[in-house]
C-alpha cells in the first residue's frame, strides 16, 4: 500500500458486512476533505459475518472500480497502529444517530490515548441514510424487502446469491396523472 503525506490519506474501518451506500456516503464526504481514503474491513474472527472478508473486499473493490482516491485492506489488532502504518493521521467515523455518539465518542479517546497523533473525525450521513445498517440491510432483503436505494447493485446481487433468492424486481414507477 503506497503511503501518502500525514493528513492527506483517512482509513474508514468497519466491518462492512455489506458496504452499504451509507459508508458511500461517508466515504464521498471523507473524499471531499481528504486527498484518499481506504476502507479498512476489521478481521475479526469473534463476529458471525454473511460474507467472507475475502468477499466483503471484492464488493468495495467492484464499487470503486476506476476510483483511484479510494482503497480497500483489511486489518486486525489495534486501528490506531494500522492508521500510522499505512501512513494515515485520521480515522473516520459515521455518525448515524445520537445512539452511536456515545460508542465513538468513547472509541475515540481511546484511540488518543494509544496514539495521540492519530484524529478521529466524526461524518454525519445525508438524512436519509441516518438509520440505515449493513445489519438492517441484511434483515430487510431475507425477510423480502427491497434494498436496491440502499445499497450498490453488486451487493443486492450478492445478497441475493448468499440467500439464495432472486433479487426483487425494481419497483415500477408511476406516471403522473395528467390534469383535465
Amino acid at each position: 500500500m503506497k503511503k501518502k503525506g500525514r493528513g492527506s490519506l483517512a482509513v474508514f474501518p468497519g466491518s462492512f458486512d455489506p458496504i452499504t451506500n451509507g459508508h458511500l456516503d461517508i466515504i464521498a464526504r471523507g473524499l471531499s476533505v481528504f486527498d484518499d481514503v481506504t476502507i479498512a474491513i476489521l478481521i475479526n474472527s469473534g463476529k458471525q459475518a454473511l460474507f467472507t472478508v475475502e468477499e466483503r473486499v471484492e464488493l468495495i473493490r467492484d464499487t470503486y472500480r476506476g476510483e483511484p482516491r479510494v482503497a480497500v485492506d483489511t486489518f486486525s489488532g489495534l486501528l490506531v497502529d494500522y492508521t500510522e502504518r499505512v501512513g494515515a493521521a485520521v480515522i473516520v467515523r459515521g455518525l448515524r444517530a445520537i445512539s452511536d455518539f456515545e460508542y465513538e465518542f468513547q472509541m475515540a479517546l481511546m484511540n488518543r490515548r494509544l496514539n495521540p497523533r492519530i484524529e478521529t473525525v466524526f461524518m454525519m450521513p445525508a438524512e436519509g441514510y441516518s438509520y440505515l445498517s449493513s445489519r438492517l440491510v441484511k434483515e430487510v432483503f431475507q425477510l423480502g424487502g427491497r434494498v436496491r436505494d440502499l445499497v450498490p447493485p453488486i451487493v443486492e446481487r450478492r445478497l441475493a446469491e448468499k440467500y439464495g433468492v432472486k433479487a426483487p424486481p425494481a419497483t415500477p414507477r408511476r406516471r403522473p396523472r395528467r390534469a383535465r
